[in-house]
C-alpha cells in the first residue's frame, strides 16, 4: 500500500464532492440513517441554515483554509466543512476549548490525545487537524481497499471524529448508527464548495 499521490487525492475529493452533490440534495441512501426524532427534512434545514451562517465566519479563515488544502490535497471546502460541523467556526468555543474543556481549536483536537499545536484559530491549528483527517482517509483505504472512493471517504471522515475521541468507530462500516454526522459534513462541504471554498 503507498498513499494516494497529492494531485489524484485533491481529485478524489474534489470530485467527490461534486459528485455527491446531486445526490444528497434528494433523500438518497445516504440520508436513511435519520435520529428518530429529527427527520432528514429537518436535518437538511437545519444543516443549511448554520452553513449559511458560517459562511460568513468562514471568510476570515479562507486564505489559511486554501493554503492547508493546497499542501494536504485535500479539497478546502471539507476543511471549511469540518470546522463548521466541529466548532462553528468558533462560536461554540470559550477561549478555544469547548464547554468541557476537553477539545481544543476550530477543528475540535483531542485535548488529551494531541498536543495542540499553534492558537486554536490558527494556519497551524487548521494544518495539524487537517493532517489527521488525511491519515484517517489513508487509514480506512489501506484497511479497506476494496471499498468505493465514496466508502472511504465517508470512512475516513467518521475515523477522524473518532480520533477527535467523538465516537468509536466500527469495522464494517465507520459510522455505524451514527450517519448523521458525515452527512452532515458533505452536505457542508458542498454549500462551501458553491460558496468559493
Amino acid at each position: 500500500y503507498s498513499p494516494l499521490s497529492c494531485p489524484v487525492l485533491l481529485s478524489l475529493v474534489t470530485t467527490q464532492l461534486t459528485t455527491l452533490s446531486s445526490y444528497w440534495e434528494s433523500e438518497g441512501s445516504g440520508w436513511r440513517v435519520c435520529k428518530a426524532a429529527f427527520s432528514c427534512a429537518t436535518g437538511l434545514a437545519t444543516i443549511r441554515r448554520s452553513a449559511e451562517a458560517d459562511v460568513i465566519r468562514l471568510r476570515r479563515y479562507e486564505v489559511p483554509i486554501k493554503r492547508v488544502a493546497r499542501n494536504l490535497c485535500l479539497d478546502p471546502a471539507l476543511i471549511a466543512a469540518l470546522i463548521s460541523q466541529e466548532s462553528r467556526v468558533g462560536l461554540l468555543l470559550n477561549n478555544g476549548w469547548d464547554q468541557e474543556r476537553q477539545k481544543y481549536g476550530l477543528m475540535q483536537l483531542d485535548g488529551q490525545q494531541y498536543h495542540p499545536f499553534g492558537l486554536w484559530d490558527s494556519e497551524e491549528h487548521i494544518n495539524q487537524c487537517s493532517t489527521i483527517l488525511v491519515l484517517a482517509i489513508n487509514e480506512v483505504r489501506a484497511r479497506h481497499p476494496t471499498w468505493t472512493w465514496d466508502q472511504q471517504l465517508r470512512g475516513g471522515i467518521c475515523t477522524y471524529r473518532a480520533k477527535m475521541g467523538n465516537i468509536q468507530v466500527y469495522e464494517e462500516d465507520p459510522c455505524n448508527r451514527d450517519n448523521y454526522y458525515v452527512n452532515s459534513v458533505i452536505r457542508r462541504a458542498q454549500y462551501f464548495k458553491r460558496h468559493g471554498f
